[in-house]
């Protein structure tokens, strides 16, 4: 499996955890992950996983995956929304909090950012990842969508009529968001700004070229005007110690 940019960063955060609690398993609190995408390959990596999702229907998802990797014994499944989550877990108990596409449809973004620093232990930290409404400007621009284009400028929260989403983000509005929860923000970078833009038929047609963009991919991440129109945008804050 491809390395990918937010990947290697909980790689490297797990690894710190993991030396704070002098080889014990790092804690993680997955806040949105029912479906156990991200829950499961960290349990099997050894981490000790609470999921909270509302969804029941997410949640035995999870538990068939878990019980397929034989990790049901690391994983801890707590049905709920995030708006309650002070309720659900124990605070300060995290090494790392994950909200990977959960603030775009929350009803309070500030609030649920707040929830998470609350749930991680000192020198613990917050991984968020959202969708990058520039990136979302820039996509609908190449495929014609002008009018699209139009609304996702003039909406506050770059919201499209009709959509699921609620809302998408910029860069310096996630860093916001993670300084007035008490954060500090160590980490923000981009996801598929090349990957989203190459045709296919260049991947498909050139042997090799999927694994050169995974690395052009890497080395862009951080790379400010690149990072700000990446189709997804991921930041890591820190709770102090």
């Amino acid at each position: 499996m491809r390395l990918d940019a937010v990947r290697r960063a909980l790689d490297a955060e797990l690894a710190a955890a993991r030396l704070r609690r002098a080889g014990e398993a790092p804690r993680v609190l997955d806040v949105g992950g029912g479906s156990g995408v991200l829950a499961v390959p960290l349990a099997v990596a050894g981490c000790a996983v609470t999921v909270v999702d509302p969804s029941p229907n997410a949640l035995a998802t999870l538990y068939r995956r878990a019980e397929e990797a034989g990790v049901s014994d690391r994983i801890t499944a707590v049905q709920g929304d995030s708006d309650a989550l002070a309720s659900l877990v124990p605070a300060g108990d995290a090494d790392l909090a994950l909200a990977h596409g959960v603030l775009e449809v929350v009803d309070d973004p500030k609030n649920t950012v707040a929830a998470l620093a609350d749930a991680i232990a000192p020198g613990g930290a917050v991984s968020i990842v959202v969708a990058n409404r520039y990136a979302a400007v820039l996509h609908r621009t190449l495929a014609g969508r002008l009018s699209d284009v139009r609304a996702l400028l003039d909406d506050p929260a770059g919201q499209l009529p009709g959509e699921s989403l609620l809302r998408r983000f910029d860069t310096e509005g996630l860093r916001e968001l993670l300084i007035d929860a008490g954060l500090s923000v160590e980490l923000i970078q981009g996801t598929g700004a090349l990957a989203d833009v190459v045709p296919g038929q260049v991947l498909e047609q050139s042997p090799g070229a999927a694994e050169t963009l995974a690395e052009l991919e890497l080395r862009v991440a951080t790379i400010g005007p690149l990072r700000d129109i990446a189709t997804r945008l991921h930041a890591i804050g820190r709770r102090s110690a």
